[in-house]
């Protein structure tokens, strides 16, 4: 492959046979029950068919569509294990890497944005990509004055590549639906659309992860490689090993994801908090687990964030309404938090709720903060996932008349894909002491504590 596959009509015709195949499957499916197979077997094995090949498409594609298919990855939690567990290889696939571009088409980029002697820049560049995502690949490198450093380099014609994709996507965005149950993928990929522009723009991610560094350099618990250099389609930042978390997630001990899943729900509520910013692509292939400093306490793994290409601009942190909802909902106020859902614009002027019904469509999804300590996993997610797609489900038709106004559409997707990543870690967090110290509301006023101490777990 000389450059990502970038020509309109070859992508297109790439995803276009998408949804052909899942038509083609659901008449194989069909002609099995004929022959006598049970329909729940045979739904089953159509299924996996299908995102087999979806996922292998989305990731040999790379631009839009490998990264929608990154996003739906963490969402593998709320499918059945049957249907999940056979595919869950591929899913991890997209999380850490896609086929890379060869070596001449690397330099051609950098001879192009960093100069003609760039290699006067690196004592050492290893050809063969570390990392290849969905628009750029990541090279390991030894920088001029000795650091070791990560080079990231975008795929020629990304930006085409990724309106192309996500247009064709929404397309047939319905269809893939039954993949994720309970999730409205249209709104998704039009969210991906609007910010293409931001995730092609290395400066602005340059500017993101050199604040997120600086705030957390002395950090015992979350560690940002600061920016070396930075131009056109080029971004060089310091090299930062430890373990994926995809490989916690697949072979971890216990502890490991434990600690993961605490600095996890750490770095989602303190960092708006803290830079006022939100680290928007929280899937496992951009963190790392790093070992403890020399001299820390036993087990103190540190959390090694990546990519800053997509982030929320949250002057104030979190919204305080987001705090104070979940607060008064823990607190069995109905009256008070169906006020506050409709001032914000959850629901619409022209929708008459049952203020006790939307408490208790909210109190199964915030379990998490109920108690000291949760045990996040695939089968509780499962579960409030069954409960809302369920059209049979009052969760469901509550559901549907609820709105999610545009300022909160990400700040929604980073939550939840938080939270998915929580439950393939199966992680033991302390999520009220996050959210305690962290998210503005939560505790009301009179009662604010003190943040959570430096190298708590």
């Amino acid at each position: 492959m000389s450059d990502l596959p970038r020509k309109a009509v070859t992508r297109t015709a790439k995803l276009a046979a998408l949804p052909l195949g899942f038509a083609g499957r659901a008449t194989w499916g069909l002609g099995k029950r004929i022959g006598g197979r049970s329909a729940e077997l045979v739904a089953r094995e159509v299924q996996q068919r299908t995102a087999d090949q979806l996922f292998k498409t989305l990731g040999e594609l790379k631009g839009g569509a490998m990264k929608l298919g990154q996003a739906l990855s963490v969402f593998e939690s709320a499918l059945p294990e049957e249907v999940a567990g056979p595919y869950r290889a591929a899913l991890t696939k997209l999380q850490e890497a896609a086929p890379p571009l060869p070596a001449h088409t690397v330099h051609g980029v950098l001879a192009e944005r960093i100069g003609e002697d760039w290699r006067e820049y690196f004592l050492e560049f290893e050809d063969k990509p570390s990392a290849a995502a969905s628009i750029g690949q990541v090279h390991r490198g030894v920088w001029h004055d000795g650091r070791e450093v990560a080079v990231k380099v975008q795929y020629p014609g990304a930006g085409e590549a990724l309106l192309s994709d996500l247009t064709q996507l929404s397309r047939f965005a319905r269809l893939l639906g039954p993949l994720i149950p309970g999730m409205d993928i249209k709104p998704l990929i039009k969210e991906m659309r609007d910010r293409v522009s931001e995730e092609l723009d290395y400066e602005l991610e340059a500017q993101a992860q050199r604040v997120h560094a600086t705030e957390f350099v002395d950090d015992p618990d979350v560690v940002i490689p600061g920016v070396v250099h930075q131009s056109d389609q080029v971004l060089v930042t310091e090299w930062m090993d430890g373990i994926p978390l995809a490989d916690v997630i697949a072979d971890g001990t216990a502890e490991q994801r434990d600690r993961a899943g605490q600095l996890l729900a750490r770095f989602l509520f303190s960092g708006p908090a803290r830079t006022g910013l939100l680290h928007a692509d929280p899937h496992p292939g951009n963190f790392r687990l790093l070992p403890e400093e020399e001299g820390a306490s036993a087990g103190a793994w540190r959390l090694g964030v990546l990519d800053f290409g997509t982030v929320d601009r949250l002057p104030g942190g979190l919204p305080g309404t987001i705090g104070e909802s979940l607060r008064m909902t823990l607190e069995g106020n109905a009256a008070a938090v169906y006020g506050l859902l409709r001032e914000e614009g959850f629901v619409k002027e022209s929708i008459e709720l049952e203020p006790d019904e939307v408490l208790d469509y909210l109190l199964p999804i915030i379990e998490p903060a109920q108690v000291e300590e949760f045990t996040f996993s695939r089968g509780w997610l499962r579960d409030q996932a069954a409960r809302i797609a369920d059209p049979r489900s009052p969760a469901h038709q509550l559901g549907r008349q609820l709105n999610l106004p545009p300022s909160y559409l990400l700040i929604h997707r980073v939550t939840l894909s938080t939270i998915g990543v929580l439950c393939q870690l199966g992680a033991a967090v302390r999520l009220r002491d996050e959210l305690e110290a962290w998210l503005p509301g939560f505790v009301a006023e009179t009662e604010e504590p003190e943040p959570v101490a430096e190298g708590g777990a």
